[in-house]
């Protein structure tokens, strides 16, 4: 056979290694309520979240990024040269381009790996383990770093009602590489575009360059739509994910959805039927919504306040502006 056909990959990847970082500032509640004329009360009871953690000024993107990233290397025991790609799920990248994943490869001293950034919102970080499997399986790279890394604050309109008040600042980071057995399943994923404008930036980057006022794009979303996809469309794919890897609910450890509402987390819940000993991810209630890295993030707390479950197996699954989704059982690392 042709060296240019033989496989060279792994039979099966894994997560090696989880990496986290929240945003430096704690906000309340109150801290939000006035400019939506909202309160406490009203948050909690339509999204589950107390308070969110966000950046300051001097915490970019990238800061918690390395340390999220910085984390997972050094828990997965691998030398930085040793990766072969840097992929990171972002939606608030400061600018349009190079890429957040380039200088993030540089920082954790991966140079010269590949590296890229993906736009798929709330799924990015699912994109990214399904693309890691598929490089390390094919041979491409030996360790793949994912990274979902957001600092939403700043795309967050103050008295913006529909989507503001729910996000949070900060990183989670992934290390796939090879296994002796599946640690991660058949990646469901997808889109609907036919509901392209139901959440995403409030009008075109280039409409900002004509107004006088200078008012950057921002964030916000038909919360009704969203809503309902999410519970009703999003449920069937993770059924779906459940099927192809040939797992039930029964053999759960754990349940880590996107962290976009807990009222979607409790009827994500009650529609897979999800027996009382699988855990349940809520770090949305202290952390608030970090779209692409809300996964690795509930993950990471998860195992923090439960390391019994290390080992088993967790269905992850993303979904947002696009409208994306993705989902994989995976072995908790």
């Amino acid at each position: 056979m042709s060296p240019l056909l033989q496989s060279v990959g792994a039979a099966h990847t894994k997560i090696l290694s989880l990496g986290a970082a929240r945003g430096d500032t704690v906000v309340s509640n109150e801290d939000v309520a006035g400019p939506i004329d909202s309160s406490d009360e009203w948050i909690r009871q339509r999204t589950g979240i107390i308070e969110r953690r966000r950046s300051s000024a001097s915490q970019a993107a990238i800061d918690l990024a390395l340390e999220a990233s910085n984390e997972a290397i050094a828990k997965a025991g691998i030398d930085p040269t040793e990766i072969g790609a840097v992929i990171v799920a972002t939606i608030s990248n400061p600018v349009q381009t190079p890429s957040l994943a380039a200088l993030l490869a540089d920082r954790v001293g991966a140079t010269p790996a590949a590296a890229y950034d993906i736009s798929a919102a709330c799924a990015g970080y699912t994109y990214g383990i399904a693309q890691a499997d598929a490089l390390v399986r094919a041979g491409s790279a030996n360790y793949v770093l994912v990274v979902g890394a957001e600092k939403l604050s700043d795309f967050a309109k103050p008295d913006d009602r529909s989507i503001s008040f729910l996000l949070g600042d900060g990183a989670g980071a992934a290390i796939v590489g090879p296994s002796d057995e599946v640690g991660i399943g058949p990646s469901v994923w997808g889109s609907d575009g036919s509901k392209w404008d139901a959440v995403g930036m409030d009008r075109p980057v280039r409409e900002a360059f004509d107004d006088p006022e200078g008012e950057f794009p921002t964030l916000r979303q038909d919360g009704q739509t969203v809503f309902r996809w999410a519970v009703w469309e999003m449920a069937k794919v993770a059924k779906e994910a459940l099927d192809v890897s040939g797992v039930s609910v029964e053999e759960l450890t754990a349940f880590v959805p996107h962290q976009a509402n807990m009222r979607i987390i409790d009827e994500f819940a009650k529609q897979l039927k999800l027996p009382e000993s699988v855990l349940i991810a809520r770090d949305i209630e202290t952390t608030g919504n970090t779209s692409a890295a809300s996964i690795p993030l509930a993950m990471h707390r998860l195992l923090q306040e439960h390391p019994e479950a290390s080992g088993g197996l967790a269905l992850q699954i993303g979904f947002g502006a696009g409208l994306v989704f993705g989902a994989q059982v995976v072995k908790l690392p």
